[in-house]
């Protein structure tokens, strides 16, 4: 059976391949290129991709970085689309669900004639469930306290701050505010004049 992470990255596999290279994303300063480097590392030298949270880290892998986007792309494409190294595998779910999602979204919408796409039930509860277990972590600078309420499946409340603001949607949409693409997520907010845009502005995610 396919689970949700290996068909997201079957779709963002086939995207990269029919945008190229060269294309642009939604994570600043990154094109296509960028992106697809980023998954192998990832993957592939978990080692050296800590320097993603681990500031003194950074130049190392970025270097690294660097070294595996100079691959050929039909190369780097396959390299990512073949999946994380057996050891890996069993956790592909639990490393994967939202990484793949976000990330597909991070190519699909930083072209111009984008427009959301329905999930499945099933995969809208699925990322329901993991944005729950981490929503006080990615909105701990959010700078306001935040109240997310997924359509039909609950709330959860998060950040800190004297302003209350309220946002709804799609899990699938939560899920990209809350990794900081607010600018491409559609959701309906509510609160004080400003503190949505405050929200918008802070530091969100990892």
């Amino acid at each position: 059976m396919t689970s949700f992470a290996q068909q997201e990255r079957r779709d963002l596999s086939e995207l990269l391949e029919e945008v190229g290279p060269d294309a642009p994303t939604l994570c600043e300063g990154w094109r296509t290129r960028d992106l697809a480097a980023h998954l192998v590392l990832r993957e592939g030298r978990p080692d050296a991709a800590l320097g993603i949270v681990v500031p003194r880290l950074a130049g190392r892998t970025a270097d690294l970085q660097a070294r595996i986007a100079s691959r050929p792309w039909p190369e780097l494409v396959e390299t990512f689309r073949s999946g994380p190294p057996r050891a890996l595998r069993p956790l592909d779910a639990t490393m994967n669900t939202v990484e793949m999602f976000v990330h597909h979204e991070d190519v699909r919408r930083a072209r111009s004639d984008w427009s959301p796409r329905p999930l499945a039930p099933d995969a809208e509860d699925l990322l329901w469930r993991r944005l729950r277990t981490v929503a006080r972590l990615l909105f701990r600078r959010a700078g306001v306290h935040v109240e997310i309420e997924a359509t039909g499946r609950g709330r959860v409340s998060c950040g800190s701050g004297a302003e209350t603001v309220r946002v709804s949607g799609p899990p699938s949409e939560l899920v990209l505010l809350a990794f900081g693409r607010a600018e491409h997520a559609k959701v309906d907010a509510d609160g004080p004049p400003g503190a949505f845009e405050r929200l918008k502005a802070a530091r969100l995610g990892l």
